[in-house]
């Protein structure tokens, strides 16, 4: 497929990729993107574009066209529970430039990222291009195999999510049991329904939607591998839970018209202990799976795109990229990610587990009260969703003005 080896070959044109390929573009390092498929357009991926990730649009230039694009803004996000409203998180009170959650479909961020990365003559897209496997020289991994053939690269980055292919064989992985999987689907919204981000629990049953204008997007908390025994239970037993926990949205339960409309979503939560090996990077979900708690996966992984392009712009340009530099990145973004889990996993114990045992009563949980009485204790976990732990900035080579990128 090449015949002279590239710099860098990122496998996977997810948020991670894309803007890990577009910072080593501009960077003047030769890199190609794999995607496997022929565009963006999936549904039911993580939508959320956060404080920190806005901040990172403005500094690469692309934060007006950003602005642009449909996208709903989420200030708040509330739990209802027994007919009460508590709001856990206000992101207006963070000391972000952006104080609220940015709701937009995942394929108009790829689409601005991969607009932006093509104006640059080193950068290269390969879409309908499925990474098969590595290609493995004197213990060192040299490129990848493809099913458009063999591309060569001096690294290779794995952002190819948490199910990667690329994972080589003594890369262990640190797995922690998790107590729900997910299932995603749409709800119709009228303008008088509850707005932003709503987490409502009753008698066992957990629903959390985030207000996407004209529909809600949704996802339904079962317990760990309960999928096939809950869908055998029939649909009209689900919509009879969701009109429950939704009761605002009674009358368009008609739109789930069979069982294709509820997405199934294996919920993980890992890491790996090393991420990397010669040659080789993982990043985002590749190397850390993250839990849909929170919405932070997506955000996590663009801030291990932009820490690797600061440390392995320059090595990759000079051709003299070592393992050292690779663990460099390892070590600026693994305490992010240990924090990171560590909360979700207590978040895991602390509400999900007890709202799926149907332990909570009927009223907000007590912690839950707290928070909503005081506003400044909604900046806590507005903070930590909204910007995250060590946020990362866009190095210097790659910034741009506003005015240079305007719509």
């Amino acid at each position: 497929m090449n015949s002279k080896p590239l710099d860098c070959v990122v496998v996977g044109g997810g948020p991670a990729g894309m803007m890990l390929g577009l910072l080593l573009a501009r960077a003047g390092v030769e890199v190609a993107v794999l995607e496997k498929h022929g565009d963006f357009l999936r549904d039911f991926r993580g939508d959320t574009v956060h404080a920190s990730t806005l901040t990172l649009l403005d500094e690469l230039g692309l934060g007006a066209r950003f602005a642009a694009m449909p996208h709903r803004l989420m200030e708040r996000m509330s739990l209802v529970f027994g007919g009460e409203t508590a709001t856990l998180a206000d992101f207006s009170l963070t000391n972000s430039a952006h104080k609220h959650i940015a709701m937009v479909p995942q394929w108009d961020l790829l689409d601005l990222l991969a607009d932006e990365a093509r104006t640059e003559p080193t950068f290269h897209l390969h879409m309908n291009t499925a990474a098969t496997d590595l290609i493995v020289e004197d213990g060192r991994v040299a490129g990848v195999r493809t099913t458009a053939g063999d591309m060569r690269a001096r690294l290779t980055v794995a952002a190819d999510g948490r199910h990667s292919k690329l994972r080589a064989g003594d890369m262990e992985k640190i797995e922690y049991a998790v107590p729900m999987d997910v299932w995603w689907f749409r709800l119709p919204r009228a303008d008088a329904d509850v707005a932003g981000g709503v987490m409502t629990f009753n008698r066992g049953h957990a629903i959390v939607a985030f207000d996407r204008g004209d529909y809600y997007q949704a996802a339904y908390l079962l317990p760990k591998g309960k999928d096939a025994e809950l869908r055998a239970q029939g649909l009209p037993r689900f919509l009879a839970i969701v009109e429950d926990l939704l009761p605002w949205t009674r009358g368009r339960l008609d739109t789930i018209g069979g069982w294709d409309d509820v997405k199934f979503l294996d919920v993980r939560l890992n890491r790996l202990k090393t991420w990397h090996a010669e040659g080789l990077l993982a990043i985002g979900d590749a190397a850390h799976a993250m839990s849909p708690m929170g919405g932070v996966g997506i955000n996590l992984a663009v801030q291990d795109a932009v820490a690797a392009a600061r440390i392995l712009a320059g090595p990759l340009r000079r051709g003299d990229v070592t393992t050292d530099d690779l663990a460099k990145v390892q070590r600026r973004r693994e305490l992010p990610t240990i924090v990171t889990q560590d909360v979700q996993r207590m978040m895991h114990r602390v509400a999900v587990e007890a709202a799926l045992s149907g332990r909570l009563g009927d009223n907000p949980p007590a912690p839950a009260r707290v928070i909503s009485r005081f506003s400044f204790l909604q900046r806590l976990p507005a903070q930590f969703v909204g910007v995250g732990v060590r946020p990362e900035h866009i190095p210097s080579y790659a910034r741009r003005s506003p005015a240079t990128h305007a719509a």
